[in-house]
């Protein structure tokens, strides 16, 4: 094959997999404007059905009120999180020993333990909270987003990306009279921005997306997150198929947004870069 043809192919193949990984969105999108039928028969043509989808979902849910459980609480756990991770990372890497390398390497089979199998004794944590503060306890908000404040994968993600971060810079920190912390506020956190960005795209896309813990936790119906609310669309006897379409697009828009915000920071921060 010459190399003309071999450039043909490839542009075939990459508008093929673009029309394949697109096409679930653009069927979203479209159903959000028909019926219930439209959407079961698999109508792939926009419709004029979006305001009665609208006015459905308005009826039926409080989605203005889900979305502000959902904005709390992954804020809350975004900010949180990368804070804990990426002092605990800094840390684990900048002033590395055997003792710290074994902790860490401990801290890495956590990663293991599927989540499902330690919601028995977190719920029973949470519960003797409740007793104790229940600002922290079983259906409050900060039960909601606890669990997720220190995971492995972001300290591993610090860690790694820490690596590439130059210690003169540390160094002459500490010759004009910085503190640790105040190295790791007033230099690293701005060095670093790239992978914090990256960190926060998934953190928030994870807590966002958050459906098993928020279940268990979140009782009663007032603290309803936005994954709580679709899936009791889904539930009903006859679900109107173009009212959840409807909601599950209004719901990625905060996703949506935190990506395109900080998307040209994200394949740098994935990739250890430091600027």
């Amino acid at each position: 094959m010459t190399k003309k043809s071999n450039k043909v192919l490839t542009y075939l193949f990459l508008i093929m997999m673009s029309i394949i990984f697109a096409f679930p969105f653009y069927f979203l999108i479209v159903s959000a404007t028909n019926t219930s039928v439209d959407v079961t028969s698999g109508r792939m043509m926009p419709g004029s059905a979006i305001l009665d989808n609208w006015k459905a979902l308005a009826e039926r849910t409080d989605l203005l009120n889900a979305f502000k459980n959902s904005t709390i609480i992954a804020f809350g756990q975004t900010t949180l999180a990368l804070l804990i991770g990426s002092m605990a990372g800094y840390g684990f890497e900048i002033y590395r020993t055997k003792t710290t390398d074994f902790i860490f390497n401990f801290l890495l089979t956590s990663m293991m333990i599927p989540f499902a199998a330690i919601i028995i004794p977190l719920f029973q944590l949470f519960g003797v909270f409740s007793s104790v503060t229940p600002s922290i306890g079983i259906n409050s908000y900060v039960s909601a987003f606890l669990p997720y404040i220190s995971t492995a994968f972001l300290i591993f993600f610090f860690r790694q990306n820490t690596k590439m971060f130059s210690r003169e810079l540390l160094e002459a920190g500490r010759i004009d009279g910085l503190s640790e912390f105040g190295l790791f506020l007033r230099i690293y956190m701005p060095t670093m921005k790239n992978s914090f960005a990256a960190a926060a795209i998934i953190t928030f896309m994870n807590s966002w997306n958050n459906y098993l813990w928020p279940l268990v936790t979140l009782l009663s119906p007032d603290k309803q997150t936005v994954p709580l609310l679709l899936s009791n669309l889904g539930s009903s006897y006859a679900p109107d198929y173009g009212m959840m379409m409807l909601a599950i697009l209004i719901s990625m828009v905060p996703t949506l947004v935190i990506f395109f915000l900080l998307q040209k920071y994200f394949v740098a921060g994935m990739l250890g870069s430091v600027k």
